[in-house]
């Protein structure tokens, strides 16, 4: 049976007077600083709006050198200071408009979101997700089995991380070059996939998934291995970073502030800052202040946050457990 709650259409309604009030205005700078180009984001804030802004920029090969960031009192103001990937500023003409006309609408479809269940945009191929032990030729045993259940393989994309490994790959059907939606036969798939992923090795769970909806890659590769809890200590092998590779993680609370201050200082690289944002957002923690500085080989960046709820960290179980995340995030990439 369906429920109707009036309360939820209110809720609607005044987040879309609120967005046509307070449209998203993004402002691109080329005078301001000799060395970068400012990208100024004012917003009505939801959460999740920062990352779509890192997410955006990061998806067109940006460098983000310095970020200073405040999104108190249900506003956001972030201000980003770019290069592109030879270490200039932008030049004034088409990407700059692109980059205008991007975030503004990546930050209005936060807002005009529905709340609905199942429903999702068609797809030009099904994409298969795995998560299990990592292993010599475990990808290549993967291939083998799609390839004899007649599907095509357009792409894939794998990270490894503490023995663990998890994949998304985009799978057709052979004969036709659709996307499979048969029940049965995606079930056999995950069936003889799960079996690979297995081995005789794996004591914890390997799992596979099924999705015909668009998502983004490296997001979900965080969550993924988020969900299969890589970020604790079980790499049987030993192997580990030496301490001048290892990220440098701080949790503290400022009581005075009612925040807690996320500090981590690591070797700089590019999608750092998305890797740090998107697994804050993953983990339900929103960011009110944040400054980012990498122009130099070290990167430091440090958040002022707090849960969902409004509430900072509240145990050090929860402040380990953020640290070891955070490590994570920054060590998968890595394996690319």
């Amino acid at each position: 049976m369906d429920y109707w709650s009036p309360s939820l259409d209110m809720d609607e309604e005044f987040e879309k007077l609120a967005i046509r009030m307070n449209p998203p205005r993004v402002t691109i700078d080329n005078t301001s600083n000799r060395k970068a180009t400012l990208i100024k984001v004012d917003s009505a804030n939801k959460h999740g709006s920062l990352l779509e802004v890192v997410q955006v920029l990061t998806d067109l090969n940006l460098t983000i050198s310095r970020a200073y960031i405040s999104s108190d009192g249900g506003w956001f103001m972030d201000v980003f200071h770019v290069i592109d990937q030879k270490g200039n500023k932008l030049p004034n003409g088409e990407l700059t408009q692109h980059i205008e006309q991007t975030l503004g609408s990546r930050v209005c479809s936060l807002w005009s979101l529905r709340r609905s269940v199942g429903v999702q945009a068609a797809a030009e191929h099904t994409t298969i997700e795995l998560t299990g032990r990592d292993r010599p030729g475990l990808l290549s045993e993967v291939f083998a089995v799609l390839v004899d259940l007649k599907c095509n393989v357009g792409a894939a994309e794998v990270w490894t991380h503490n023995s663990r490994m998890a994949s998304v790959v985009y799978i057709t059907d052979e004969a036709t070059g659709s996307p499979i939606d048969d029940p049965d036969r995606l079930s056999k798939i995950k069936q003889l996939l799960r079996y690979v992923l297995k081995g005789n090795r794996d004591k914890r769970c390997a799992n596979t998934a099924v999705s015909a909806g668009a998502t983004h890659t490296e997001r979900r590769l965080h969550q993924m291995m988020y969900a299969d809890r890589d970020y604790e200590w079980y790499d049987t092998d030993g192997a580990s970073m030496s301490p001048g590779q290892k990220p440098l993680v701080t949790v503290e609370n400022c009581a005075d502030k009612c925040y807690t201050v996320v500090s981590l200082r690591c070797r700089d690289r590019t999608k750092l800052l998305f890797d740090v944002v998107c697994t804050l957002t993953d983990m339900q923690y929103v960011v009110f202040h944040a400054t980012v500085v990498a122009e130099g080989p070290e990167a430091y960046q440090e958040f002022y946050i707090r849960h969902l709820d409004g509430c900072p960290i509240s145990s050090e179980a929860e402040r380990q457990r953020v640290i070891h995340c955070l490590e994570a995030a920054i060590q998968r990439r890595t394996s690319e």
